[in-house]
């Protein structure tokens, strides 16, 4: 048995801010990807343990939510099933969500498949059960990055309840920007970061900070990156990377305060949170790549967009 492979995303704006209904626009990144597979000899065996844990919380879902082919799936995990991925995990970039696409494409009953006219009821049920499954991962999820896999596409965020897919500008290969990830060299944990963010939002200036200004430009970049404004977007991108070097300092590891602050006083690149942060991939935009390679020599980049 072989399933079909599910890829990483990336989701270049709305970390934190989708949570209190910004704008957000997430990305399938090829690179990266994972598939169910059988494992003879039990070599896999912490995927494999992984998944029987899965199993056991799937069980415990209401059927009004999703249900599944528990036969299937049992037979599958008695043959010591496995996720075969090179998806990083605690980087930012959708190892859970790949899982759950997985599970839910192989096993799910009356599923909704990616081959139907996805209105926005189908995406917004899609949603919510990848909600209910990838909880399982972080205490609290919003089943974008599950959705994302499962579809293959990009989707763009209006707010919480309301989401499609959306086309993006061309790529231009011989651009010189870039939009690329930054390897912090660190596995963060969403759940502790999204729990400071939490603790955060009790605090009125924060609040207001979230509500007056980061939403803001969260929402004037997804807007920018959609209708290939570039001069805008990078005035936007850095206002925002500015906001969350001031405000989520937590959420960026202490050694990249500096490197982080450096980008925006020679405007060579951008840094900006990949996902809930405290670790894994830090996202950076940049108008010339090469610049941004010199200045960034001691990490390892890889390029996800061209401009």
């Amino acid at each position: 048995m072989k399933g079909p492979l599910f890829y990483a995303k990336i989701l270049l704006f709305g970390e934190y801010g989708i949570i209190k209904d910004s704008k957000g626009l997430s990305i399938p990144y090829n690179f990266y990807r994972g598939a169910l597979k059988l494992s003879a000899e039990g070599e896999f065996e912490d995927s494999h343990q992984k998944l029987v844990a899965f199993s056991d919380y799937l069980r415990q879902l209401p059927e009004t939510i999703v249900r599944f082919d528990w036969e299937h799936l049992q037979a599958d995990i008695d043959q010591k099933m496995y996720f075969d991925s090179s998806i990083p995990q605690g980087y930012g970039v959708g190892s859970s969500g790949a899982l759950v696409a997985a599970i839910y494409d192989q096993y799910a009953l009356d599923k909704i498949t990616v081959l139907e006219n996805l209105t926005k009821e189908k995406l917004q049920q899609l949603k919510q059960i990848f909600s209910a499954m990838e909880s399982f991962f972080h205490g609290k999820s919003s089943g974008l990055d599950p959705l994302n896999s499962y579809l293959s596409l990009p989707i763009l965020i209006h707010s919480k309840d309301s989401i499609e897919p959306t086309g993006l500008p061309s790529q231009n290969p011989k651009g010189k920007g870039a939009v690329f990830l930054l390897d912090s060299g660190i596995v963060g944990e969403t759940a502790p970061m999204v729990s400071i963010f939490m603790k955060n939002m009790e605090q009125e200036p924060f609040r207001l900070m979230m509500k007056e200004q980061f939403i803001r430009y969260t929402d004037l970049c997804v807007d920018d990156f959609l209708s290939g404004d570039l001069r805008s977007l990078f005035a936007n991108t850095k206002k925002l990377s500015q906001l969350v070097l001031n405000n989520f300092k937590p959420m960026i590891p202490e050694q990249f305060h500096a490197i982080w602050n450096k980008g925006l006083e020679t405007n060579d690149y951008y840094l900006k949170l990949c996902g809930s942060g405290g670790g894994g991939y830090i996202l950076g935009f940049t108008e010339d790549f090469e610049k941004a390679k010199i200045a960034l020599k001691d990490y390892r980049l890889e390029v996800v967009y061209n401009f």
